[in-house]
């Protein structure tokens, strides 16, 4: 699955072509959200998520920390400082969404200050402590070690764990990147405001998959407090496989 990650021309080439249709999507209530791009990736990857949901009236903001390699306590307290910072500006709680290694991120900042979060949605994200599940293990130990700082600290351990607060995974079933059975929720670890949405598609291209922008719609557009499962809208049904999980 490795050697076709490069789909995900494809699958940009497809957002880009329905780009104009996805601006009729659910108008949302204004909140503010923080995109988290993937490992090596910067705000430039999550630019066209952001504006399709910028679009639609959401608060939306990039990371602002350049490209995303480093995981040490410095890092991990500027990302603290910047959720702080938005939920104090806007009067209102954050939602995060992350990519792949942005997506673990959004989850251990949700824990570490859940007042200030709404929700966290991931993309792909290898949400577990087994780095076996991701072919990206040798890149990542070589810039950060065995050992990052944060996990030398106590932090970053019990990535299976939920954040306290709404949690949704998407995934593929044929990510090249990491294995699906990497990135799912699974009952046993989270709490009853968790789920996982199952969409088409490759690791590299789920940042602008049109699908997953649906969900990450649906899923914004809820009210605060009143959290649901996700159901795929009758309009979009077609644009989601069955949810059996791998």
């Amino acid at each position: 699955m490795l050697l076709a990650e490069g789909r995900f021309l494809l699958e940009r080439a497809a957002f880009r072509r329905i780009r104009s249709s996805l601006a009729t999507l659910p108008r949302g209530d204004g909140h503010p959200v923080l995109v988290f791009p993937g490992f090596c990736a910067s705000d430039h990857s999550t630019a066209n998520l952001r504006a399709v949901l910028g679009d639609l009236g959401y608060q939306t903001h990039g990371w602002g920390l350049g490209r995303n390699l480093r995981v040490d306590l410095e890092r991990v307290e500027q990302m603290q400082r910047l959720v702080q910072d938005l939920a104090q500006r806007a009067g209102r709680k954050v939602s995060l969404i992350g990519w792949s290694l942005g997506g673990i991120f959004a989850r251990e900042l949700a824990k570490l200050d859940p007042g200030a979060v709404r929700q966290v949605i991931t993309l792909g994200s290898p949400i577990r402590d087994d780095r076996r599940h991701t072919n990206a293990t040798r890149l990542f130990e070589l810039v950060n070690g065995k050992e990052p700082e944060v996990l030398g600290q106590g932090r970053f351990s019990g990535l299976d764990r939920a954040p306290p607060v709404p949690t949704t995974a998407i995934l593929s079933r044929s990510d090249g990147i990491v294995h699906p059975n990497g990135s799912i929720q699974h009952a046993a670890s989270g709490h009853e405001r968790t789920e996982n949405i199952v969409v088409r598609g490759s690791h590299l291209g789920l940042v602008h998959n049109p699908a997953a922008t649906v969900a990450i719609v649906d899923r914004l557009c809820q009210p605060d407090g009143h959290w649901q499962p996700f159901v795929p809208p009758p309009s979009h049904r077609r644009m989601f496989p069955p949810q059996e999980l791998p």
